[in-house]
């Protein structure tokens, strides 16, 4: 199992900084689901910037959430 969101802030350029339960550290970007469906209201700064950790991963008010194991895997690592 792959580890779960412990903290995340927003970023320019609708990306996500992001701190695992593991202690590593990645950017997420999210610019491309932003023409998908339940996610183009993250196109709003403002909502996008609402991020938050919930359950091990981030969500936003509306219930948009991303699953951990994307978030893991297909983020840029950091040291």
């Amino acid at each position: 199992m792959n580890p779960r969101i412990s903290e995340v802030s927003p970023a320019d350029d609708y990306k996500l900084k992001l701190t695992f339960t593991n202690g590593e550290q990645g950017i997420y970007d999210c610019s491309s689901l932003l023409d998908f469906g339940v996610f183009k209201e993250l196109g709003d700064k403002n909502y996008f910037n609402q991020v938050k950790v919930l359950d091990g991963t981030v969500v936003w008010p509306h219930e948009q959430d991303i699953c951990p194991d994307t978030l893991y895997l297909d983020s840029e690592k950091r040291t």
